[in-house]
């Protein structure tokens, strides 16, 4: 199983929290690449939603990682 940046984009607007199987039907649904089913279908299943794409994917950056001002744009 691997994550790129353009892998979890697809599931940035995901309806979070989520089961696996939420999340499999959400990526089929929206078009994924077989690549995003595929890493989804690996992932261990306890039952219990998964909360947001940094419970999948830890390294998922965040706003926080981007060094810019906001206030600039």
């Amino acid at each position: 199983m691997y994550w790129t940046l353009e892998l979890a984009s697809y599931l940035e607007d995901a309806p979070w929290p989520a089961t696996k199987e939420e999340l499999i039907d959400y990526a089929i649904r929206t078009g994924a690449p077989l690549e995003v089913v595929e890493n989804l279908q690996e992932l261990e299943d306890d039952g219990q939603p998964f909360e947001s794409i940094e419970e999948i994917w830890p390294d998922y950056p965040t706003k926080e990682d981007f060094f810019f001002n906001e206030d600039e744009y």
